[in-house]
C-alpha cells in the first residue's frame, strides 16, 4: 500500500509545473520496470478514492506504455496477468462514473487491441469484440459512447473478421447516428464512421457500401458545429484529404454545407476556416471531380469576403518589427485558401470566376476591399500563371496605380502584388515592365518625400517601388516596397537592369543614408534591413557592373557591422554581413581585396563570439553563408580560415531535430504553432518533427558542399568528419534543401584523393552502401534523382573495382525495381485517363508525373553509363537481369522518351562492352536502325550516336550494319528541316556518325564519294562533344593531304578556314585541348605561304578573323 501511495505522489509530480520537480519524477518513473508500471498504473486507474487528475495521468501513461513499449513489456507478462489486464480495463469502462476517466480507459483498451491484432489479422482479444456488440446495443448511453470511442480510436479492431461483420458494423453505426435523444452519440458515431472510412480508404467497394452514411455525417457536422464542437468537421477535412471519392455521391450537399458554415459569422473563426478547408483540400485531392460542380463557383466570393475581415490599426504603419502572419485570422486563411484553390483547380477555371470580383473590390471606397483585391491577385499568380501571363500588361498597369493609394495598407498590398508577380512570372515580368521609366526617375535630383505623390500615368515597376520607398511617414510600406524590389531584381536578367543601374543605386544610397541616420537617432531599423538586402540583390544581379558603386556603400555597411551589436539589431547585422559578402562576390577579388582583410576581421570577431550567440540568433545562418561567399572570392587563400569557421559550421550542420511518434491523443496536446510539423501515418498515428534549426542545418550542409567544391584538396583535413556527418543525412527527409547533400559525395572524394588510394577507398566504402540503400528507399523523386546522379559520378570517379558482388546484387535489384515501377506508373496513368473525372487539367498533372518518371529513367541510364564505362564487358552477365526491361523500353509502341533512353543504354553497351556487346545485337540492332528515321528527333539522335560508336568500338561483327546505316543517316541530314532548332542535335549526331564510319570503318563506304558532302555539312555548332570528333577527323584528312578535302591546288582551304573559325567562335572547340592545337598547326602551316594565307583570311568576316587569331593565341 505504501508503494502505491508513493506511486501516486510520483504521478502528481509528473504533472508538477516546476520543471526540476517534473524532470526528477520523469527520471524516477523511467527506472521502474515495465511490468511493475502496468500493475501500479492499473491500480491507480481503478482506485475511485484517488484524485481524478492522478487517475487520468495513470491512464495516459498506460496508453503510452502500450503504444511505445508493447513488445518489450507485454509478452513477458504471465498469461494470468495478461488476462487480468484485459478484464480490468473492460470492468473500468463499465463501472466508472467519470466520463473523462472512462474515455481515457477506452483509449488504453483501443491501444491494447491494436497491439493484440497479429500479422494475419487475428484479434487475440475476442472479449473486446463481444463487449463492443453488447455495449452498442445497451440502454446505457455511457456504454454506447464507450463502444463508439474504442471503434473510432481503432477502426481496424475486427481484423480479418471485418468482412464477415461488415453489415453488423454498418447497422451499428447507422443506429447510433439516428439516436435523436443523445446528440453526443450521433456525433461520436459520425466520427467513428469517418475513422472507419479513412482506415479503408483504398477499398472502393467498402466506400460504396457505406456511401449512404454520408448524409448522416454531414448532418452531424452541421449540428455539432452549432453545439461548439468541430470534431466531426475535422473528420470531414480528413476524408476530403484521404478518401475524397467517398464524398462523390453527396458532393453538392457537402459543398453547400461547407459554404453555409464558412459564411456564418455566428460560428467561430476556426469553424468557418475548417469548413473552407474541406473545399480547399478537395480542390487539391479531387480537383477534376470538383471542377464538374457548379457550387464551387460560390466559394470564390466567400474566400474574398474572408480576406476583407481586417481591422483598423493606427500603429500598423509605424511598426518596426515584422510580425509573422496571424494564421488564425480570416484574412490570412482566405488568402491561403485562394492560393491553394487556384493551384488545385487551375487558372482556366479560377481566373474567369475571380477576375470580375477582384476588379469590383479594387474600385471599392473601403480600403479593406482594395487591400483584399490586391492580396487576391498576389495569391492566384502561381495557380493562374498561364492565363494571367497573357493579360499581365493590363494587371500590372492597374496594380501600379495603387502604389499611390491614399491608404498605407493598400499601398503595402500593391507592393506585395508586384513582388509576388515578379517572382511568379520571372523573367517575363522583368522583361515587360523594366522600361518606359518616367522622366522623373532618370532626371530628377533625389529627394525624400513625406507624402504620397499623385500620378496620372501608371508608373513602371522600378520607379514605382522606389517612389513608394520614399514614403517616410509609413515605414512598414517603405520596407515592403524594398522587399518587392528585391523580388524584382533577384530574377531580373542582368542586361535589363544595367540601363537603370546608376539611378537605382543613387536612390538606394540616399534612402540607406537617411535610414542609417534614423537608426542612430530613433533606433528604427525595419526599412534599413530591407534596403540593405535590396542593395545586395542589385549587386548580385549587376555583378562586375556594380564596381563603380562599391565605394559608395562599403564604408556604411562596414560601419553597421562594427556598431550594430545590440540584441535587437541582430537581424540588421546579419543582413549587412550578407550584403557585404554578396557585393564582394559581385565585384570580384581585385576590387574587394583592399577591404577583404578588414571584412574578414569583422567576420572573425563575430565568429569568435559565436559560442555566445543564442541558437535562434538570425546572424548564424547569414554568417555561415557569408563565409562560403568569402571562400569563393578568396579561393585557396581562404584555407587559412578553415580552423576558425569549421567548428561552428559543423555544430550547426549536426543539429539533431526533436522527433516524436504520436497518436491522436498526444496530437491534441500539441500544436504546429509550437514549431512542430506532422505527417499522418494512418491508423491514428502521426510523425512529428520540431522544425527549429532545420533551415540553419540545411544552410550549413550546403556551405560544407561549397567548401569542398571550391577548396578541393585544401579541404582534405575535414573530409572524414564531413562524410561521417553527410552520409547518415541521406536518410533525412525533413527539409527541402537537403537534396543538395548528395552532391557532396563526389566532391568529398575529389578532396580525399590527395591522401592516396587506400584512404580514398575507405571513404568510398563508407559512402557506397548508404548511397545504394538511399536509391532504394528515398521517397522524394527530386532527392532521389540527385542521389542517383551523385552515385553515378562517384562510380566514374572511383573506376573499375569500386563495386563488389554484394553492391552489384543490391544495385541490380534496385534498378530492376525502378524500371518495373516506371512501367507500372505508365499503366496507372493510362487508367486515370479512363476515369470519369478525366479532363485536360488532369492530363497536365499526368504529363508532369510522366516527366518526373522519365527524369528518374535518365538517372538509371546515368548509373548504367557509369558502370559500363568503368567496369567494361565484365558486368554484362550482371546486366542481363535488366536486359528484358531495357528491351521493353525500345519497343515501337513505347513513348519516345522510353525509346530514347533505352537506346542510350544500348549505346553505352556498344561503346564500352564491345566486341562482346554483339551477343545482344538481336535485341537492339533492328530497333536502332528503324529509329534513325523516327519522328522524334531525340530518338533519332540516340540511334545515330549508336551507329557512331558501333563504327568506332563495335568490331567486325557490326560492319554490315554500318554500311546499311549510311544512306539512312544521309537521308536525315539532307531532309529539308534538318537544321530546324528541334532537329539540329539529331542531325549533327548523324553527321558525326557518318564521319566515324568513314574514319574507323572506311571499308563500309565509298569514302571519296561521301567526303565532299560531309565537309559541306560542317561545322557542328550545337553538340560540342561530337564537334570535337568531326574536327579531329578533319585534321586527320588535312594532315594526310587528302586531295578530296583540300581540292586541286588547295582550293578548298578558304572553306576549311571558315569551318574552323565558325567552330572556334561558337566554342565548339576550346583553346586548350589537343584538337585545337592540331587545328592551330594547320593554320600555321598555311600562314607561312603568304598568298594562300591572304586568300584564306580575306574570305573571312571580322568575327571569323578574330576567331582565327584567338585560336592561334590560345592553342
Amino acid at each position: 500500500m505504501a508503494e502505491q501511495q508513493q506511486f501516486y505522489l510520483l504521478l502528481g509530480n509528473l504533472m508538477n509545473p516546476d520543471n526540476s520537480v517534473r524532470k526528477q519524477a520523469e527520471e524516477t518513473y523511467d527506472t521502474i520496470p515495465g511490468a511493475t508500471k502496468i500493475t501500479f498504473l492499473l491500480q491507480a486507474i481503478r482506485d475511485a478514492s484517488a484524485a481524478e487528475e492522478v487517475r487520468q495521468m495513470a491512464a495516459v501513461l498506460l496508453r503510452r506504455l502500450l503504444s511505445s513499449s508493447f513488445e518489450e513489456v507485454y509478452p513477458g507478462l504471465t498469461l494470468d496477468i495478461q488476462t487480468a489486464i484485459k478484464t480490468e480495463l473492460l470492468a473500468c469502462i463499465q463501472l466508472d462514473g467519470s466520463s473523462s476517466i472512462r474515455k481515457k480507459v477506452c483509449d488504453v483498451a483501443a491501444e491494447l487491441a491494436r497491439n493484440l491484432l497479429d500479422d494475419n489479422g487475428n484479434n487475440q482479444w475476442p472479449e473486446i469484440l463481444k463487449f463492443l456488440f453488447e455495449s452498442v446495443n445497451s440502454q446505457n448511453v455511457a456504454l454506447r459512447e464507450a463502444a463508439l470511442h474504442i471503434f473510432w480510436n481503432f477502426p481496424g479492431i475486427f481484423g480479418n473478421q471485418q468482412q464477415h461483420y461488415m453489415d453488423v458494423i454498418k447497422r451499428m453505426l447507422v443506429q447510433c447516428m439516428q439516436d435523436q435523444e443523445n446528440p453526443q452519440i450521433q456525433t461520436l458515431a459520425a466520427r467513428a464512421t469517418a475513422s472507419f472510412i479513412l482506415s479503408n480508404e483504398s477499398n472502393m467497394a467498402l466506400l460504396k457500401h457505406f456511401s449512404d452514411l454520408l448524409p448522416g455525417i454531414l448532418q452531424a457536422v452541421n449540428e455539432s458545429c452549432y453545439q461548439g464542437d468541430d470534431s466531426v468537421l475535422k473528420s470531414l477535412v480528413e476524408i476530403a484529404d484521404t478518401a475524397p471519392k467517398y464524398l462523390r455521391p453527396n458532393l453538392e450537399a457537402a459543398l453547400q454545407l461547407c459554404l453555409k458554415l464558412c459564411g456564418d459569422t455566428n460560428l467561430t473563426n476556426m469553424q468557418r476556416q475548417l469548413a473552407l478547408e474541406v473545399i480547399v483540400t478537395l480542390s487539391e485531392t479531387a480537383a477534376a471531380m470538383l471542377r464538374k460542380h457548379t457550387a464551387i463557383v460560390a466559394q470564390i466570393p466567400q474566400m474574398l469576403s474572408m480576406m476583407v475581415d481586417l481591422e483598423e490599426d493606427d500603429e500598423w504603419a509605424m511598426a518596426d518589427e515584422l510580425e509573422d502572419d496571424d494564421f488564425d485570422s480570416n484574412a490570412v486563411a482566405g488568402e491561403s485558401a485562394l492560393d491553394r484553390v487556384a493551384c488545385g483547380l487551375g487558372g482556366k477555371m479560377v481566373l474567369p470566376m475571380i477576375k470580375q470580383h477582384i476588379m469590383q473590390m479594387l474600385q471599392n471606397p473601403d480600403w479593406r476591399y482594395r487591400h483584399a483585391g490586391l492580396m487576391a491577385l498576389s495569391a492566384i499568380g502561381e495557380g493562374c500563371h498561364q492565363q494571367m501571363e497573357s493579360i499581365l500588361n493590363e494587371i500590372v498597369s492597374f496594380v501600379l496605380l495603387f502604389c499611390q493609394d491614399p491608404h498605407p495598407r493598400v499601398r503595402y498590398a500593391a507592393c506585395n502584388a508586384i513582388g509576388q508577380m515578379a517572382t511568379d512570372f520571372a523573367p517575363t515580368f522583368q522583361k515587360k515592365f523594366h522600361d518606359k521609366v518616367p522622366p522623373w526617375f532618370i532626371n530628377t535630383p533625389v529627394t525624400l518625400v513625406n507624402e504620397s505623390k499623385s500620378c496620372t500615368l501608371p508608373l513602371q515597376v522600378i520607379s514605382a517601388l522606389l517612389q513608394t520607398m520614399e514614403d517616410q511617414s509609413n515605414p512598414r510600406v517603405q520596407a515592403h516596397a524594398a522587399a518587392a524590389l528585391i523580388n524584382f531584381t533577384e530574377d531580373c536578367p542582368k542586361a535589363l537592369l544595367i540601363p537603370y543601374l546608376d539611378s537605382l543605386v543613387q536612390h538606394l544610397h540616399v534612402i540607406m543614408v537617411a535610414k542609417l541616420q534614423e537608426l542612430i537617432q530613433k533606433g528604427t531599423k525595419l526599412v534599413l534591413e530591407q534596403v540593405v538586402t535590396s542593395i545586395a540583390s542589385v549587386a548580385d544581379t549587376a555583378e562586375e557592373k556594380f564596381v563603380p558603386y562599391y565605394d559608395l556603400f562599403m564604408p556604411s555597411l562596414k560601419h553597421i557591422v562594427e556598431n550594430a551589436v545590440q540584441k535587437e539589431l541582430r537581424l540588421l547585422r546579419g543582413k549587412t554581413i550578407e550584403c557585404i559578402s554578396l557585393i564582394g562576390l559581385a565585384v570580384g577579388k581585385e576590387k574587394f581585396m583592399p577591404d577583404a582583410s578588414a571584412v574578414m576581421q569583422l567576420l572573425l570577431k563575430t565568429q569568435t563570439d559565436f559560442n555566445d550567440l543564442e541558437d535562434d540568433d538570425p546572424q548564424i545562418s547569414y554568417m555561415i553563408s557569408a563565409w562560403a561567399r568569402m571562400c569563393k572570392i578568396l579561393g585557396k587563400e581562404f584555407q587559412q580560415y578553415l580552423p576558425v569557421v569549421m567548428g561552428p559550421l559543423m555544430k550547426t550542420a549536426s543539429i539533431k531535430p526533436e522527433v516524436a511518434l504520436l497518436d491522436t491523443q498526444d496530437m491534441e496536446n500539441m500544436s504546429e504553432d509550437d514549431g512542430w510539423e506532422f505527417v499522418n501515418l494512418g491508423d491514428q498515428q502521426s510523425f512529428g518533427i520540431k522544425t527549429a534549426g532545420l533551415e540553419e542545418k540545411a544552410t550549413a550542409c550546403q556551405m560544407l558542399v561549397c567548401y569542398a567544391k571550391e577548396l578541393k584538396e585544401g579541404f582534405v583535413e575535414y573530409t572524414e568528419q564531413v562524410v561521417k556527418l553527410m552520409v547518415p543525412l541521406l536518410k533525412f527527409y525533413f527539409h527541402d534543401d537537403i537534396l543538395y547533400l548528395p552532391w557532396s559525395m563526389p566532391l568529398l572524394l575529389e578532396c580525399a584523393r590527395v591522401r592516396g588510394p587506400e584512404y580514398l577507398t575507405q571513404m568510398w566504402h563508407f559512402m557506397c552502401d548508404a548511397l545504394i540503400k538511399a536509391i532504394g528507399t528515398e521517397p522524394d523523386s527530386d532527392v532521389l534523382s540527385e542521389i542517383m546522379h551523385s552515385f553515378a559520378k562517384c562510380i566514374e570517379l572511383m573506376g573499375d573495382g569500386c563495386l563488389n558482388n554484394e553492391h552489384f546484387e543490391e544495385l541490380g535489384g534496385i534498378l530492376k525495381g525502378k524500371l518495373e515501377e516506371h512501367f507500372k506508373n505508365q499503366e496507372l496513368r493510362q487508367a486515370k485517363r479512363q476515369d470519369e473525372d478525366y479532363d485536360e487539367q488532369v492530363e497536365e498533372t499526368l504529363q508532369d508525373e510522366d516527366e518526373n518518371d522519365v527524369y528518374i529513367l535518365t538517372k538509371v541510364s546515368d548509373i548504367l553509363h557509369a558502370v559500363f564505362s568503368s567496369h567494361k564487358e565484365k558486368v554484362l552477365p550482371w546486366f542481363e537481369q535488366l536486359l528484358q526491361l531495357i528491351v521493353n523500353l525500345i519497343c515501337p509502341h513505347r513513348p519516345w522518351a522510353d525509346r530514347q533512353w533505352g537506346l542510350c543504354i544500348f549505346d553505352d553497351v556498344i561503346e564500352h562492352c564491345s566486341p562482346s556487346s554483339f551477343k545482344y545485337a538481336e535485341y537492339f540492332l533492328r530497333p536502332m536502325m528503324q529509329s534513325l528515321c523516327d519522328t522524334s528527333p531525340e530518338v533519332r539522335q540516340a540511334a545515330a550516336y549508336g551507329i557512331g560508336v558501333m563504327a568506332q568500338f563495335g568490331g567486325e561483327s557490326y560492319r554490315p550494319f554500318c554500311t546499311e546505316a549510311i544512306p539512312l543517316l544521309i537521308g536525315v541530314i539532307q531532309a529539308a528541316d534538318s537544321r530546324a532548332k528541334e532537329n539540329v542535335n539529331a542531325t549533327e549526331n548523324c553527321i558525326s556518325a557518318v564521319g566515324k564510319v568513314m574514319r574507323y570503318r572506311p571499308e563500309c563506304v565509298i569514302v571519296n564519294e561521301i567526303l565532299p558532302h560531309w565537309v559541306s555539312w560542317l561545322p557542328l555548332n550545337e553538340d560540342k562533344e561530337e564537334a570535337v570528333h568531326t574536327f579531329n577527323y578533319l585534321c586527320d584528312l588535312i594532315e594526310s593531304n587528302n586531295p578530296v578535302v583540300l581540292g586541286p591546288d588547295n582550293a578548298n582551304l578558304p572553306k576549311i578556314f571558315l569551318i574552323i573559325a565558325e567552330g572556334f567562335a561558337n566554342e565548339s572547340i576550346k583553346g586548350d585541348d589537343d584538337c585545337s592545337k592540331r587545328l592551330a598547326n594547320v593554320i600555321r602551316q598555311v600562314q607561312v605561304s603568304g598568298g594562300l594565307w591572304t586568300q584564306c583570311v580575306s574570305a573571312l568576316n571580322e568575327t571569323h578573323q578574330k576567331a582565327i587569331q584567338d585560336l592561334l593565341n590560345t592553342a
